[in-house]
């Protein structure tokens, strides 16, 4: 039974500690869950179905669009969102590979 060694380097660690940062959040979780349901929102749409603030929308939309969880294009004067599900495929493959990881690093 040959096992392979998969090692990830210190850059894929830190930037998987930092999406799985800013993933953890209930504002930024309902958010992505509202995208997945309604590809293409608008952030104003987004604020008026979570009941925020327009700016504290704006914010989380910002952290999960500088992880490259959330792609935004442009239509008209508006933004519209989408998840990016190949970068959370990416995520869940590094999670996998950090959990197959020795106790003992």
């Amino acid at each position: 039974m040959g096992t392979q060694k998969q090692t990830l380097n210190a850059s894929e660690i830190r930037n998987a500690a930092t999406i799985i940062h800013s993933l953890n959040h209930t504002i930024r979780s309902q958010m992505l869950t509202i995208m997945e349901e309604n590809p293409g929102i608008t952030v104003t749409e987004l604020y008026i179905k979570l009941r925020i603030d327009q700016s504290v929308a704006s914010q989380h939309l910002a952290i999960l669009r500088r992880t490259g969880i959330v792609i935004a294009s442009r239509d008209g004067k508006q933004r519209r969102y989408n998840v990016n599900f190949p970068m959370l495929e990416q995520i869940e493959k590094v999670l996998k590979q950090l959990c197959e990881c020795p106790a003992s690093l």
